[in-house]
């Protein structure tokens, strides 16, 4: 079958091993002072481990691969795991998946009636992957392309980043999808005033900020653009 799977140079590749420690599925390891695809069936494809690289080397390809076997990459990490005797490593897995709980913040006095917010959502569909890539409102419109999670953690979305903005949400973990090729087709068919893109701090975020860049490269589009990273609890950590 083909299927999106990762593609590393090793002229490029310096060692570092930052992608292994983003890879949550254990298909990277360094070998012979290199990083290497371990397995086929360890890696999804999604390229959480993309950013991390500090050189370039890794890039997303379509391939012939073997298929994802969840299975398998559960009985990898099974015995990747600390042994018992050693203090408690890490949950394994997408660490955007890891349960915390936030303390309620203190709500500054109201000296006046509290107005209802409004939502600034300019437009339906707003998933990445539902939304028609030749739709009219993308013409000289600003973009923003938003994780799903955003919205949650980010308590003034609206007015800081949906406002007069045409708004496309996904999960690139989630939906199991590259967007790489639904931007290509909006950049390439409108002409796109700025490109926005709020990612999550998650690595699993990283297949959004990705796809996003791609994009840009494969239409061409000088336009400027930003990413702005939220952190679990509602932070703006990069802008």
């Amino acid at each position: 079958m083909k299927r999106n799977m990762i593609l590393i140079d090793e002229d490029k590749c310096n060692g570092c091993g930052l992608c292994i420690s983003t890879c949550h599925e254990g298909a990277l390891q360094l070998i012979d002072g290199k990083a290497r695809l371990v397995s086929d069936i360890y890696c999804d494809g999604l390229g959480a481990c993309l950013p991390a690289c500090p050189t370039g080397a890794m890039q997303i390809e379509e391939r012939e691969a073997a298929a994802f076997d969840e299975e398998a990459v559960a009985e990898r990490m099974k015995h990747h795991a600390a042994p018992l005797t050693q203090p408690a490593a890490p949950p394994q897995g997408c660490p955007g998946m890891q349960a915390r709980v936030f303390a309620n913040k203190p709500q500054a006095a109201q000296s006046s009636p509290q107005i209802a917010a409004q939502s600034e959502l300019r437009q339906w569909p707003c998933q990445l992957r539902l939304v028609p890539a030749h739709a009219p409102y993308f013409d000289n419109a600003h973009l923003l392309i938003a994780a799903d999670c955003s919205a949650f953690a980010y308590a003034n979305i609206h007015q800081d980043f949906i406002k007069n903005k045409i708004t496309l949400i996904g999960c690139p973990k989630l939906d199991d999808a590259d967007y790489t090729e639904k931007l290509t087709q909006i950049l390439s068919s409108h002409t796109i005033k700025s490109l926005t893109v709020l990612r999550m701090e998650v690595p699993c975020c990283g297949g959004l900020e990705h796809a996003a860049k791609q994009a840009l490269i494969n239409s061409a589009q000088m336009i400027p653009w930003r990413v702005v990273t939220i952190s679990t609890d509602g932070r703006i950590l990069e802008d």
